[in-house]
């Protein structure tokens, strides 16, 4: 059902290759105007109604009498669907965890996926979060992959970028960690993992999303309600499909070395992803970056590798 085809784009651009552009257009000239190229960024929406020019969202009912929403984004040809239904959230992996049989038990009744897939979800979570009492100060997340991404931007590019997509944590910072994590996600592991906890993620504070009742405070909290966590999930949508592009591009298995000089050059495809969406350059990453070689071996101890 969903169709992204990366790889003739990829081709196209070199390490290290600048694509600068001045764009002095306000953002909702910028969403009317120009074409998106994929990845989305919350900053340049200020209402539902904004992001619905650009992403087809509507709301269904399951066949268990359950409800669900229905993203379509469409860009460059290419179109990803996100849905989003009833199910569990974080919470409820946290009550599995920290409770007792019960708790246990009512995961395992609604997602036995989730149990089957316990031990890739719990290498996601150390993954996604810094552990340096594990791995030595300085343990890289996700989210410092992410910030590292965003430090990249050539200099001569950060001059005709908005200040609001920089500076706020719903600007490129939010769609380059969802993105990132998800590629990641998708290419260690598989496009379903990755979209439970996803999925999971999205549920927790916002369970309207599955069927659009929002009330006027949710509609106007641009950072926590509705317009922000639909530009999630399409960016999520996004980040899985580059997964399973670079997953094959790579043969990525489970026995694949994530060795310094492989990291950099998967990091640097996932840039230029970004370069080709946001239009704008960025270094590359080096095998002697230092949050490569901690990354790296993060992978190695968390992946099993000798």
């Amino acid at each position: 059902m969903k169709i992204f085809n990366l790889t003739v784009l990829v081709s196209f651009f070199a390490i290290g290759l600048n694509v600068s552009i001045a764009n002095g257009q306000n953002e909702i000239d910028a969403i009317e105007k120009l074409e998106v190229r994929g990845a989305l960024v919350s900053t340049r929406f200020n209402s539902l109604d904004e992001l619905r020019k650009v992403v087809d969202i509507k709301y269904i009912t399951t066949p268990t009498g359950g409800t669900a929403a229905f993203l379509k984004h469409k860009s460059n040809g290419k179109e990803v669907i996100s849905l989003l239904k009833e199910g569990v959230s974080e919470k409820d992996f946290e009550a599995a965890r920290d409770g007792g049989f019960l708790e246990r038990l009512k995961l395992l009744f609604n997602s036995p996926f989730s149990v089957y897939k316990k031990n890739e979800l719990k290498a996601v979570s150390t993954l996604a979060r810094r552990k340096p009492d594990w791995f030595g100060e300085g343990d890289p997340a996700f989210y410092d992959l992410s910030q590292h991404i965003l430090k990249n931007i050539e200099e001569d590019d950060l001059a005709h970028l908005d200040s609001i997509d920089l500076a706020s944590d719903k600007g490129y910072f939010n769609t380059i960690n969802h993105i990132t994590a998800q590629v990641f996600m998708t290419a260690l592991f598989s496009e379903r993992v990755a979209d439970l906890v996803a999925d999971a993620h999205e549920r927790k504070n916002l369970p309207e999303l599955t069927h659009g009742s929002f009330t006027e405070k949710q509609l106007t909290d641009l950072k926590t309600g509705p317009v922000d966590n639909y530009v999630d999930m399409i960016n999520n949508e996004w980040g899985q499909e580059l997964g399973k592009e670079l997953q094959e591009k790579h043969n990525i298995t489970s026995k694949t070395k994530w060795t310094e000089e492989f990291l950099a050059l998967f990091l640097n495809e996932i840039q230029r992803y970004y370069c080709w969406s946001f239009q704008i350059g960025f270094k590359p990453f080096r095998p002697n970056d230092d949050v490569v070689r901690k990354f790296s071996f993060k992978l190695k101890k968390v992946l099993g590798e000798q």
